[in-house]
């Protein structure tokens, strides 16, 4: 597989404010004679995600993951690949919704972008935040068993990765979030800024 590098070059300079300055002085003159000076000039190279990470699934068959999912686990920590666990195989564990969201879901938790487009940020998210993201839900966020879940419910597609807040861990998505407790278990479910029951 080749590699290939993004190369980001920042160039801070007083020209911008000698600009500024002149566009805002009170009056006081300022040598236009005098060129520009650039203070700084920073080049970083990292490394480009991966187009593809091919895995070895459940009864062994080969999955591959493409695009911002692969980028995803790609960048993942030993922590969270070993939560995730295998990734899952058929149609309805992997692929593309009608919305353009892609995923892929694994024995212990889902990969999820918005869309399949480089650079599109993908999630993971696992364990009791999850579980409730999986409930189906009415419009307003209420379970209901002829409602929606995961990303096409009413919670939409996830927006970070679950993140320590205090004592709770935190997963945003489009129209809101999920806390867990870890020390009591309980979890809360935030649909445009009101909570609802978890259902689980």
């Amino acid at each position: 597989m080749t590699s290939s590098t993004y190369r980001s070059s920042a160039i801070v300079g007083l020209a911008t404010f000698a600009l500024l300055t002149v566009g805002c002085s009170s009056g006081g003159s300022i040598d236009a004679s005098m060129p520009p000076q650039v203070d700084l000039i920073a080049t970083s190279e990292v490394e480009a995600p991966p187009a593809e990470v091919k895995l070895i699934g459940e009864r062994d068959v080969e999955v591959t993951l493409t695009g911002p999912i692969a980028a995803k686990y790609s960048t993942a920590t030993e922590k969270q690949k070993q939560a995730l666990g295998k990734p899952l195989t058929g149609d309805f564990n992997a692929g593309t919704r009608d919305s353009g969201v892609v995923f892929q879901q694994f024995q212990g938790g889902v990969i999820v972008a918005k869309n399949d487009q480089p650079g599109t940020p993908a999630y993971i998210t696992w364990g009791r935040i999850r579980e409730a993201w999986n409930i189906e839900r009415d419009e307003a966020g209420v379970p209901d068993i002829a409602g929606k879940n995961g990303s096409p419910g009413p919670l939409g597609v996830p927006t970070s990765d679950e993140e320590p807040v205090g004592d709770l861990l935190v997963t945003t998505f489009e129209h809101g979030k999920i806390t867990f407790d870890p020390k009591t278990g309980e979890v809360e479910v935030t649909v445009n800024g009101k909570v609802v029951p978890s259902g689980l």
